[in-house]
């Protein structure tokens, strides 16, 4: 009998997506971070859903409470790249029998420090037996329609732009893989990117209230996965010609087999935004929130990297789920 292939990702999303019947007047469409009800006067309840699983997001070294954060902190990170702030979560956990009682409260602890440091707070949740270790944690905000920053509205000669720079978390998590050696304040600062991630949420929430973006995601799933994302939803192509390789990653370059190009552009797990924002607003933006410019939106939906006088495409790949595994020790 032939063995059925799992799907990909995005595939298994598009077949779930064709079953669902849509809300009538959806104030967010299928396929964004988030999902949306409108609540009147203007106002939206705005949903966000993910998931932690042990096989595919929590590397070699990472903790029990490093674990819960993250998943809190994977759901604030979406929120954050629409402009709204997380109030309040729900947490369901699939646990393994062979967890011991301290690796619980670690748990605990570690949804509560995510919460917190960013002003939500934990409402409840739900607890199960699961074969692999399972953190859902859904994350809800309330957010003005007209500050919403969706992936779609990018228009040709917007100013495309990121938070913080790229590659650190991605040389962080092959440093933990292939056990690296470096200088260990260098180790401890990239392994920390990838076991302590930091959503954007200030940024943000300064970002929507501009009023000057045009379409805005998170970067978890890499840049380059992220301009794709904002090319299908907007319908434009990008020209980057400024990649934001962090400065450590450069170094590393020299005296370690690290493609900084590689890593920047599909190393995923920054938690950056990728913004485009209005040509003639950018300078004035730029002034309330720290951005790095990396390129511009054009016309038809090319992806392309100029680079060293070359220009090369950028390719739709990243993180993605049934294709990528963190291998355990």
């Amino acid at each position: 009998m032939k063995k059925t292939e799992i799907a990909s990702e995005v595939k298994i999303i598009s077949m779930i997506l064709k079953r669902l019947e849509p809300m009538p007047d959806m104030p967010i469409p299928f396929g964004d971070d988030v999902s949306a009800v409108d609540l009147g006067n203007a106002k939206l309840a705005v949903l966000k859903t993910d998931m932690l699983v042990n096989k595919t997001d929590v590397p070699p070294s990472m903790s029990m409470w490093q674990a819960a954060r993250k998943a809190v902190v994977m759901n604030i990170s979406d929120l954050a790249a629409k402009g709204v702030k997380t109030i309040a979560l729900l947490a369901s956990l699939g646990l393994p029998r062979h967890l011991s009682t301290s690796d619980i409260i670690e748990i605990g602890k570690g949804l509560n420090a995510g919460a917190r440091e960013y002003g939500a707070y934990i409402l409840g949740g739900d607890t199960n037996e699961a074969s692999d270790l399972i953190i859902s944690c859904s994350a809800f905000g309330i957010a003005k329609k007209r500050n919403l920053m969706l992936r779609s509205g990018a228009k040709p000669g917007d100013m495309v732009a990121v938070t913080g720079r790229f590659g650190k978390t991605a040389a962080g998590l092959k440093i933990l893989l292939e056990n690296i050696p470096l200088h260990t304040k260098l180790r401890k600062k990239l392994v920390d990117s990838v076991l302590t991630p930091e959503a954007r949420l200030n940024e943000g929430l300064a970002l929507a209230k501009t009023g000057a973006v045009t379409s805005s995601i998170d970067s978890s799933d890499g840049l380059a996965w992220s301009l794709h994302e904002l090319s299908k939803s907007s319908n434009v192509g990008f020209m980057i010609d400024h990649l934001p390789i962090a400065e450590e990653i450069a170094d590393l370059s020299k005296s370690h087999d690290f493609d900084p190009v590689e890593l920047c552009l599909y190393g995923g797990e920054e938690y950056e935004l990728v913004v485009t924002v209005k040509p003639e607003s950018f300078e004035k933006v730029a002034k309330k929130v720290p951005l790095i410019r990396i390129g511009h939106a054009t016309t038809g939906t090319s992806m392309t990297l100029k680079m060293n006088k070359k220009r090369i495409p950028i390719e739709a790949r990243g993180w993605e789920h049934f294709k990528t595994a963190l291998p355990k020790s």
